[in-house]
């Protein structure tokens, strides 16, 4: 399979930007750039764990672990 130009720059960014996610979370500090999250608390009260994470996922590019990491924070209170 040939992959084009960008897949390497947009794989690195997007480890980049969970990183990044990954720090401020662990600061405390809220992205106002992410408006997704208001759709994944949503989720998590309507008891849509599985869609929470799919949401997340989609939005950050984060991994299945990082995303459920997220999704069980806010479920107890720590996002």
């Amino acid at each position: 399979m040939i992959l084009g130009p960008n897949y390497a720059l947009e794989n690195r960014l997007a480890r980049v930007e969970r990183k990044l996610d990954l720090i401020l979370e662990h600061l405390g500090i809220q992205d106002a750039d992410a408006p997704y999250l208001a759709e994944v608390r949503a989720l998590v009260r309507e008891g849509k764990t599985i869609q929470a994470i799919k949401v997340h996922r989609e939005a950050t590019g984060a991994s299945l672990k990082e995303a459920k990491d997220v999704v069980d924070a806010i479920k107890e209170g720590r996002r």
